[in-house]
């Protein structure tokens, strides 16, 4: 072994190998670890802050242990010394100010109020990092986790040939965990490697809009070309067609024409295809034909690693607990922590001042008002059914009488009773003034039917299901 270090590298490889640390892990924690010597039977390394000596101590230090030992084959023990790489208030490594850039004042710790506007060079530098920020939708700018491996992997063997490898490939998952970020991935790489390939990336919504627009014009030949020639189609967000019949008609024979073609065919959704009841069976059994991955909620590991990711591209510098703090608090949503991060970088120019758990403990909260949903009303719930069966709120609440618009008004009567439990009488008032015998005759009629029918029955949950779901506050007329 020519150095400590190269041993070291092998030790990682072996690990990872072996399973012992994970790529996060590595890439989070041990990569950072700086190689110092050989001690006897001491391996020495150096680390920035008392925080990282911490987490390698208490998480990592017996499996880097067991590494060392099994490639050297001798019991070893790891000592890690604290180094602070440069001083709090350094500016971090590699960044570089503005040309002509003004500083402004200093501020300190009693004085942290943000100034009320910036000027015109630290504007610029506010807009050009957050432009730095906003990456490419790689796989290289992609943090992988417990969370998101598998889907992962998937992508990169579909990106790596097409049509061959698991097709088509269906991702599932809540909204904000990186679906869109792998799918683009996945066009940015064959686009990169064939670039007269046809990859097309559409979101459901976009989609139906398009085949509405055809409709609209009497000539749908133009859709059909593009859809169907596609050599790559990626449909982003399919629940969008649960319930619209026409789209699913659209769809049902575009993705035949595809796969028949060995065309690759790439689909996201906030659901496993079981759970999309309101979608026509023959197609959710398609998506069964080729692989389904899921994308939870990433861990703690993953998190810490997305902020520090974020922060470098923001030429940000985040102490570790500040990191810690936000990866504790924010669990569910990656586009949280990106917007902690950029809120972060604002304050810090604004205030001139190196982000604090005051600080943080500012923007975290400022994010969970922002995401809390506004409530939802009667008015919305009309409105969600009325767009399921492809009409209006007005025509719910009007006297017309066509079978879907009489099936529409029953429903949306029955769900609206079922989520927010007011007086049979005002909901009469909410659809459009009917009296106290109609709303109990719809009830009952829906209530019989559901008994009877399952795909109805599926159709009412689902609905029930995604409202709560929106907003689970306290639901009023």
């Amino acid at each position: 072994m020519d150095s400590f270090t190269e041993l070291f590298e092998q030790v990682k490889r072996y690990a990872l190998d072996k399973g012992l640390l994970s790529e996060v892990a590595v890439s989070t924690w041990i990569d950072s670890m700086l190689p110092v010597g050989l001690e006897g039977n001491k391996a020495v390394f150096s680390v920035g802050t008392e925080f990282q000596k911490g987490i390698v101590y208490s998480n990592y230090r017996s499996k880097i242990e067991k590494a060392f030992e099994d490639v050297l084959g001798a019991k070893t023990e790891i000592v890690i010394n604290v180094i602070p790489p440069f001083k709090e208030d350094e500016p971090l490594l590699n960044y570089k100010a503005p040309k002509n850039g003004k500083r402004r004042t200093e501020t300190t710790d009693t004085d942290p109020t943000p100034k009320a506007e910036l000027d015109g060079d630290m504007h610029e530098e506010l807009k050009k990092s957050f432009e730095v920020a906003e990456y490419d939708y790689t796989f290289d700018t992609f943090i992988v986790g417990r969370s998101n491996e598998f889907a992962f992997a998937a992508c990169k063997a579909v990106a790596t040939e097409e049509g061959n490898n698991y097709n088509p490939l269906f991702i599932y998952g809540p909204s904000g965990l990186g679906k869109t970020h792998l799918v683009t991935a996945i066009k940015h790489e064959i686009t990169k490697r064939k670039p007269d390939q046809c990859v097309i990336y559409v979101t459901g919504e976009t989609f139906g809009n398009e085949l509405i627009k055809a409709i609209d014009q009497r000539d749908t030949s133009v859709f059909h070309d593009t859809y169907r020639n596609a050599d790559v189609l990626i449909v982003d967000d399919i629940q969008f067609f649960s319930g619209k019949e026409r789209m699913q008609e659209e769809f049902f024979h575009t993705f035949n024409k595809l796969h028949s073609t060995g065309k690759q065919i790439i689909i996201t959704s906030d659901k496993p295809p079981r759970d999309l009841q309101t979608l026509e069976e023959r197609i959710r059994n398609r998506f069964e034909w080729g692989l389904i991955a899921d994308i939870s909620t990433p861990d703690y590991e993953t998190r810490f690693a997305i902020i520090r990711r974020k922060a470098e591209l923001l030429h940000l510098n985040l102490p570790d607990e500040v990191v810690e703090f936000i990866a504790v608090r924010l669990k569910t949503n990656i586009r949280q922590l990106e917007g902690a991060v950029k809120k972060l970088k604002a304050l810090k120019l604004l205030t001139n001042n190196s982000p604090t758990i005051s600080m943080a403990q500012t923007v975290i909260r400022d994010i969970l008002t922002d995401d809390q949903p506004a409530p939802i009303t009667v008015e919305k719930i009309i409105e969600e059914v009325a767009n399921l069966y492809g009409i209006t709120a007005d025509d719910i609440r009007s006297t017309k009488r066509t079978s879907q618009i009489s099936t529409a008004r029953k429903v949306a009567i029955y769900v609206v009773r079922e989520v927010t439990g007011i007086p049979l009488a005002t909901i009469g008032e909410e659809f459009g003034g009917r009296d106290h015998s109609t709303i109990v005759y719809a009830l009952n009629t829906v209530t019989s039917a559901i008994k009877k029918d399952s795909n109805l029955k599926s159709l009412v949950d689902d609905l029930i299901k995604d409202i709560k779901a929106k907003n689970p506050q306290t639901i009023s007329n």
